[in-house]
């Protein structure tokens, strides 16, 4: 049996934190005889940690636990002796982790996050938060969240203090409506609209508008995706069918964007699902 990696279960246990072992490929072990092909009932899918009723470790980040008879039982035995690494279940202690990969990424979450505990890790870092989401793989390049129905490995206390979970973490798995059709970035000014000016307002208007859209998007420390989904929707629910909005403006819009760490991808993605939201 790996007694140290046991120990270290067994003092997060106390500490109200649900455990289990990882295999070889940081993989948890997978599900038992009884449970093969989920004959239990599927406990994997369920939102909430712990053991199945049967006698033997399985079902992936659900076996975490903090019952330390569970984990010093004899079913556990062989899992601890074949044991690479722990592993722990964030959503199950309240926790979000935000784990980058990558040196972008981490970079990225200095300029868009709020300071909390971090935890080196093979190749980037773990940002710790008080509050538990849904977790969400890949909600930006090198970025993915584990929480609920997910596992992180243990990998030590960390540096810092824990802060509470942010909104800009949570909007990061918010999905944006699918766009219906393709649109190009180019906006086509419609016809019957002379000299592109706003049929409404005078051009001094649509000016102001662009000018707190910028405004908007600069000043959001949070939720940035959706600010910045939102404003698009609201400029061009405002403009989109006067035949005023040029590539210009939306070329500003989109370097407000991306200097708040918004990829160009995101942006149109952004504007085409504001375009079809208003049936554009």
């Amino acid at each position: 049996m790996n007694a140290s990696l046991l120990a270290t279960a067994l003092d997060l246990a106390a500490r109200t934190v649900p455990v289990l072992p990882l295999r070889a490929g940081k993989l948890p072990f997978g599900n038992c005889t009884t449970c093969r092909d989920n004959a239990c009932g599927g406990r994997q899918n369920m939102k909430t940690a712990g053991p199945c009723q049967c006698p033997d470790i399985c079902h992936g980040w659900a076996a975490a636990t903090t019952d330390t008879a569970v984990l010093q039982s004899p079913a556990w035995a062989e899992a601890w002796q074949q044991a690479r690494a722990v592993a722990y279940h964030p959503g199950g202690a309240g926790l979000t982790v935000v784990d980058l990969d990558d040196a972008d990424a981490i970079a990225w979450a200095r300029q868009a996050l709020p300071a909390t505990r971090t935890v080196p890790t093979t190749r980037g870092e773990h940002w710790i938060y008080l509050g538990a989401m849904q977790s969400a793989n890949a909600v930006r390049p090198g970025i993915d969240l584990k929480s609920t129905m997910a596992y992180a490995r243990w990998l030590g206390p960390g540096a810092g203090t824990m802060t509470d979970l942010p909104d800009a973490v949570r909007a990061l798995a918010v999905k944006e409506p699918s766009p219906v059709r393709p649109a190009p970035l180019a906006i086509t000014v419609p016809t019957g609209v002379e000299g592109g000016h706003c049929r409404h307002r005078m051009p001094s208007y649509l000016e102001r508008g662009i000018a707190m859209a910028e405004q908007r998007i600069t000043e959001a420390r949070s939720a940035v995706h959706s600010t910045v989904y939102r404003t698009f929707l609201a400029v061009l629910s405002a403009h989109g069918r006067c035949g005023c909005l040029t590539d210009t403006h939306v070329a500003r819009l989109f370097t407000a964007a991306q200097a708040k760490g918004e990829s160009p991808r995101h942006c149109t993605d952004a504007w085409t699902n504001a375009r079809t939201a208003l049936g554009m």
